[in-house]
């Protein structure tokens, strides 16, 4: 249960975050910067949190079932384990989103994969510390 709370905590907020800031890069907002445009990122970040869970939610507990399944396979350590979380977070959010748009290219698949990577390796990293393993790995874990 840690483990759906973690995703579900962290993974629309770091999502959003990251959604955000690719979308803001795209449209041109970071070319000339000053502390005054900072500060209105973060005020729409803030603004835009609940959005950001309420689509969010959905998608960071799916990621939690996949690390959860993917965490009962004994052969699969916790690295690989990660690994895999994090490139299917990247593969499902980068077809997901970067075929939006006037603009399609190498650019908008890494910056949209991006906002599914990481979110996904840090709630799988986050879980994997504050989870105890249950069922094949946590019969290793004592051995």
């Amino acid at each position: 249960m840690k483990r759906y709370l973690i995703f579900g905590a962290i993974g629309p907020f770091v999502g959003g975050l990251l959604l955000l800031f690719a979308t803001s890069y795209l449209s041109g907002y970071w070319m000339h910067t000053d502390l005054m445009e900072v500060q209105k990122f973060f005020v729409v970040m803030f603004k835009s949190l609940q959005y950001s869970y309420l689509f969010g939610l959905l998608p960071a507990l799916m990621m939690a079932a996949i690390d959860e399944i993917i965490c009962h396979i004994r052969v699969i350590k916790q690295p690989l384990r990660i690994v895999i979380v994090g490139v299917i977070g990247f593969v499902a959010t980068a077809f997901l989103y970067s075929n939006r748009g006037a603009d399609a290219g190498l650019v908008q698949l890494v910056l949209y994969g991006i906002v599914g990577l990481v979110p996904a390796v840090l709630s799988s990293w986050l879980a994997s510390k504050f989870c105890k393993p249950v069922g094949p790995q946590a019969e290793q874990a004592t051995a």
